[in-house]
């Protein structure tokens, strides 16, 4: 069953947009082949690095200072109760059981996935 989270308060994304000309680049994550696009964002979120589709972005984030971000909008989330993937707007992620299965949008768009530590570290319920 799926929850609604927010970010917690104190946790931010340091972000950079890729508005260069440019046909993207591919890069290899969560298991799978990633495609980053002209005008998407390359992030470091606590330390780990990735791209985020620049529609995505500019939905779900907003500036607090020059280059840093925080997440303006619930995520709905569950547990995974068996290894598997989604699709994402970059590409494939595969997730393990007891991972957290997130969706940017409450009809279950735009969805990601991410381990249980990372997000119990960044996520809390939003009652």
């Amino acid at each position: 069953m799926r929850h609604r989270y927010r970010k917690k308060a104190d946790r931010y994304i340091i972000a950079v947009q890729l508005n260069l000309e440019t046909e993207g680049f591919t890069y290899h994550k969560w298991g799978a082949q990633q495609q980053c696009k002209k005008d998407d964002w390359l992030v470091n979120n606590a330390g780990e690095a990735y791209t985020i589709d620049a529609e995505t972005f500019a939905k779900t984030y907003r500036m607090t200072t020059p280059g840093v971000y925080t997440k303006n909008t619930p995520v709905w989330a569950e547990k995974a109760a068996h290894d598997g993937s989604v699709f994402t707007k970059e590409g494939e992620s595969h997730y393990r059981i007891g991972d957290y299965i997130l969706s940017n949008d409450e009809d279950g768009s735009d969805n990601y996935c991410m381990s249980a530590e990372t997000f119990e570290s960044m996520y809390e319920l939003d009652c």
